[in-house]
């Protein structure tokens, strides 16, 4: 019997060597995208259509050669344009300049792996570190080289890795968080690191030195300890439990509130991915549901009791006792464990849907309301 498999995108930092071919590329990519970006703008102000992604590539067609790239890594610049342009329903979209991270798509199979390098249009790529899921021979499907702010160049390519089998360990559910990371239902806690704001001041410091190449560094650093953080965690938390239950909480939109610098220093949206793709790989399993009311609702008698906290005028409130059955609950806790209610419910209901058995909904699933408080 085959093991199970699941595509993850693996991200290897290659050897600073060949930044000057990739950054050579990546101004081939800056001006193609300026070019589709040129012509959808000139077709918007004459009242004409906008092109479709083939007609981009049609009018790119045959310069590769003048260029010296792929010809599918313009194709694929042509698509991801007009992808975006559709995405954000603008007529054109912001320029690719030098100050732009570099970018270099490939498509499928362009990728092998030799056993040492990757090797794309027959150039061979050293990475710093290799997994062991890399075999000699191994071809890869699209993907992309991609730089950061320091200028590090990395291979993003899709793999299959193999899957442990089904378990059947303890469901948890989770309430994301700013003052904690993540709190369990169990009672448990991840502490929230604040890696940004530790750096503040030194960030600061170099800002207004003007030493950019150091802001960077600093920055950098910040986010590679968060993401290093996230990593244990996730894999802490998939190790240990079965089936996790995640609120769909969207830092998309708090990012646009005041507590933005907070949001973006929590990573929830990495930490969400993570847990996501680890679960499934120690045989686990991941849902994400509405954490709507989850805060007010008790989560021991299922009301919306009177003495809930409710808006902004009780974000203050950390504990609180249930009018209705006078239990006591810890604000973070409380959301957590109806969290966990509302996936087993829905985990349950789609376990009778695929029996074919009618659902017999004895209790109204909680957080069915409106927004989160």
């Amino acid at each position: 019997m085959e093991m199970a498999t699941q595509t993850i995108t693996a991200k290897f930092r290659l050897r600073d060597k060949h930044a000057t071919e990739l950054n050579r590329q990546s101004r081939v990519v800056n001006f193609v995208w300026n070019y589709c970006n040129e012509v959808q703008k000139k077709a918007a102000q004459a009242g004409r259509k906008w092109l479709t992604a083939f007609e981009l590539m049609r009018m790119t067609s045959g310069s590769s050669k003048e260029l010296d790239v792929h010809c599918h890594t313009i194709q694929r610049v042509c698509s991801a344009h007009y992808d975006a342009r559709r995405t954000h329903k603008l007529p054109w979209l912001r320029w690719r300049s030098r100050k732009s991270l570099g970018w270099v798509p490939f498509n499928n199979s362009y990728v092998h792996f030799d056993g040492e390098c990757f090797v794309f249009r027959g150039v061979r790529y050293e990475a710093m570190h290799l997994r062991p899921f890399l075999k000699p021979g191994m071809r890869f499907g699209a993907g992309s080289f991609n730089a950061d702010a320091k200028g590090n160049w990395y291979i993003n390519l899709p793999v299959a890795v193999e899957c442990a089998d089904p378990c059947s360990g303890p469901s948890i559910g989770v309430d994301l968080g700013l003052k904690t990371l993540a709190t369990l239902s169990d009672g448990a806690s991840i502490v929230m690191p604040r890696f940004y704001r530790e750096s503040e001041m030194a960030l600061a410091t170099a800002q207004r030195a003007k030493k950019t190449k150091r802001a960077r560094a600093i920055q950098a650093k910040a986010r590679n300890r968060r993401q290093d953080f996230q990593h244990k965690a996730s894999k802490a938390l998939c190790a240990k439990y079965g089936v996790i239950i995640v609120g769909d909480v969207s830092p998309s939109k708090l990012a646009k509130t005041s507590m933005a610098k907070s949001v973006y220093d929590a990573g929830w949206s990495g930490l969400k991915s993570m847990i996501r793709y680890k679960a499934i790989m120690h045989g686990g399993t991941y849902l994400e549901v509405n954490e709507a009311y989850s805060t007010q609702t008790c989560s021991s008698c299922g009301s919306l009791p009177a003495s809930r906290p409710r808006g902004i005028a009780g974000l203050g409130m950390r504990e609180w006792e249930c009018s209705d059955c006078g239990t006591v609950h810890d604000r973070d806790v409380n959301a957590a464990r109806n969290i966990l209610r509302v996936g087993l419910d829905t985990l349950a209901e789609g376990a009778a849907a695929r029996r074919g058995k009618p659902l017999i909904a004895e209790e109204q699933p909680i957080l069915s309301q409106g927004a989160s408080a």
